[in-house]
């Protein structure tokens, strides 16, 4: 399969905590990510180029994404209802991953 990039819409920040140390980093616009399906799970790599340049990379295992997502989901209904841009394109792109893990049976 063609590894790609794609450039990120929106963004996303990350922290390590470490006993003696903290790495905390964002990738917004003109960041890129990838993700892809590799061996039991989800890959997701993201890529700030440039001066401050960053990667990081998370693999998360079926069964843990499984577990992200029905949590992630419980705690929504404690939120305020989601913009109506930003739940329709997770709605198609949850659409889109049942119809691919439903294709894979």
């Amino acid at each position: 399969m063609k590894r790609s990039t794609y450039p990120i819409q929106d963004k996303a920040e990350v922290a390590i905590d470490f006993p003696d140390k903290v790495y905390m980093g964002s990738f917004s616009r003109g960041a890129k990510f990838e993700a892809r399906a590799e061996n039991d799970g989800l890959l997701v790599k993201l890529i700030r180029e440039g001066e401050e340049s960053r990667v990081v990379e998370v693999h998360l295992h079926h069964h843990l994404l499984a577990d992200i997502l029905t949590t992630w989901s419980e705690s929504l209904a404690d939120e305020p209802p989601m913009d109506p841009d930003h739940r329709e394109t997770l709605l198609e792109a949850l659409k889109k991953v049942e119809k691919a893990v439903r294709k894979r049976r």
